[in-house]
C-alpha cells in the first residue's frame, strides 16, 4: 500500500521497479481456462483496433492502489479490456449488466447451463 506521508518520488502505485519484494517464484503453472480466454480476448480485440497496449495500460494505471491487492493479474486485465471496449462503443455498461444477468441465470456448471 502506498504511504501517503512519504515524499512523492514521481512514481505511481503500480511502479514497483527497484522495490524490495522478496524472491520471485519461478515455478511455472498452468493457466485457468478463463485466464486463457482473457488473453485471447485481448489479442482479438486489439487486432480489430478496439484499443492499443497504451489504452490498456492507461486503465490499469488509473486503477486505485487497492486493485493490486484485491484483484489478480487477469482480473485487472479483464477490467481494462472491458473499460476500453465500453469507451470504443462496442457495448454499453447497461448491455454488459444485462449480459452478466443472463449468464448468471444459466447456473454455475456446464450441466445447469445446458438445461437453461
Amino acid at each position: 500500500m502506498t504511504d501517503m506521508t512519504a515524499p512523492f518520488d514521481g512514481r505511481r502505485w503500480h511502479d514497483m521497479g527497484g522495490d524490495i519484494a522478496g524472491p520471485i517464484p519461478d515455478a511455472s503453472h498452468d493457466f485457468a481456462l478463463w485466464e486463457k480466454r482473457v488473453d485471447a480476448l485481448m489479442i482479438i480485440c486489439s487486432s480489430k483496433g478496439h484499443f492499443t497496449v497504451d489504452g490498456l495500460r492507461r486503465v490499469l494505471e488509473d486503477m486505485p492502489p487497492s486493485s493490486f491487492e484485491e484483484m489478480s493479474y487477469y482480473e485487472r486485465w479483464i477490467a481494462s479490456i472491458t473499460q476500453n471496449l465500453i469507451e470504443d462503443g462496442v457495448f454499453t455498461t447497461s448491455e454488459l449488466g444485462q449480459r452478466i444477468t443472463d449468464v448468471k441465470q444459466r447456473g454455475t456448471t456446464y450441466g445447469e447451463a445446458a438445461d437453461a
